[in-house]
């Protein structure tokens, strides 16, 4: 395993001001058909810029001043809940243009968008979109309930050139998940009690083993235990970013 990262501190492999002059960590990728440049807003807030189009995930408006950021040429949501589906940041990175990919509880509030299910593929603007599920199975609410039901959340499997990025959303390590193929870059949520442990999300890892893995949706994990769970995995290059 490859380590971007030193316990303790984050290596930043560049960074990206927009027009704000905040400053925020941001990784490129060379595709098949241009640059992939990832930004990494916080908590389970991406954005991918690829061939001048401006791809969001999750806006959350706790993380950063929306109003100064690009317009957004495509917008994915994951699922309704208010730190990855924020109409206030959303609306202030929408425009006409704006092509929106989300849950149908997500639809039903903004009236708007292309509703993806568990397992449905789009291609939209030549991105290449499929609907993963995002679940838990031992996670659960006082009353039993998990906190992210089967069937109502998506993650996304998002093809740019040659390369398949995993948004995995707020899950945990589902069959779903393990049976990935020829996964580029993932991002897997490492937060108790509503995502997934280190333990999870090394087992998912190994599983269905991308080039590059980003835990991701962090809150107050200690991000030291996966890299000890993956230092011996040779294949997966960890990189640790700021994403609480």
């Amino acid at each position: 395993m490859k380590i971007s990262a030193i316990l303790g501190s984050v290596i930043i492999m560049a960074l990206s001001s927009f027009a704000t002059g905040t400053q925020f960590e941001t990784d490129s990728f060379s595709t098949s058909k241009g640059e992939l440049k990832i930004t990494f807003i916080g908590h389970a807030s991406l954005i991918l810029t690829f061939n001048k189009m401006e791809i969001y995930i999750d806006p959350y408006g706790k993380l950063a001043d929306y109003s100064k950021l690009p317009k957004a040429d495509m917008i994915l949501i994951t699922h309704d809940h208010m730190d990855h589906f924020d109409t206030s940041a959303i609306n202030l990175i929408r425009a006409e243009k704006t092509i929106f990919i989300e849950t149908a509880l997500c639809a039903d509030r903004l009236k708007t968008g292309i509703v993806m299910k568990n397992g449905d593929v789009k291609t939209e603007d030549g991105i290449k979109i499929e609907a993963v599920p995002a679940y838990n199975i031992v996670h659960k609410r006082d009353n039993g309930q998990p906190f992210h039901p089967k069937g109502v959340g998506n993650g996304y499997v998002i093809t740019v050139g040659n390369k398949q990025i995993y948004i995995a959303g707020d899950t945990e390590n589902i069959p779903e998940m393990k049976a990935l193929k020829n996964i580029d870059i993932a991002f897997l949520p490492m937060n108790l009690p509503y995502t997934m442990t280190p333990e999870m999300v090394a087992d998912a890892a190994k599983s269905f083993k991308p080039k590059i893995l980003y835990p991701y949706h962090l809150g107050n994990t200690d991000c030291s235990k996966i890299v000890d769970l993956l230092k011996n995995v040779k294949s997966i290059d960890l990189r640790i970013r700021k994403m609480m």
